[in-house]
């Protein structure tokens, strides 16, 4: 069973920056889009970015562009997103996802993902 596992989150300035990392294990998921979304409290969960099983192409929304860095690991069964120049309104919990069936492609809705983490949280001191 496939199981994903994020973790980097913590407690950082405004302007200072972190790395998330998504560890996969029981199910290779180097195949896979995978996708990075957050979501802050009273607030519905949302696409931060994407990268699809060859790292070829990447997604990200207009509020992280510039800033944040989707990539993966060697193996590609682990997907990284670092985020820099992070502002108060970044924190929230940040979760990755797979997507088998986006081929080539990246996919910004949350339906398209299958198998989620339990998330990590960032806060973001102003």
């Amino acid at each position: 069973q496939l199981k994903l596992v994020e973790s980097g989150g913590g407690l950082v300035p405004a302007g200072g920056s972190l790395r998330l990392s998504c560890a996969a294990s029981g199910r290779a998921v180097s195949n896979y889009a995978m996708g990075w979304f957050r979501q802050a409290p009273g607030k519905e969960r949302e696409f931060v970015a994407a990268i699809n099983w060859s790292g070829s192409t990447v997604a990200y929304a207009e509020s992280v562009k510039g800033r944040f860095t989707v990539s993966r690991g060697t193996a590609r069964n682990t997907v990284y997103l670092q985020m820099s120049s992070l502002k108060p309104e970044d924190a929230a919990v940040y979760y990755c996802a797979t997507d088998p069936l986006a081929g080539w492609n990246v996919r910004e809705s949350a339906e398209a993902y299958r198998d989620w983490g339990q998330g990590t949280q960032v806060t973001v001191s102003s």
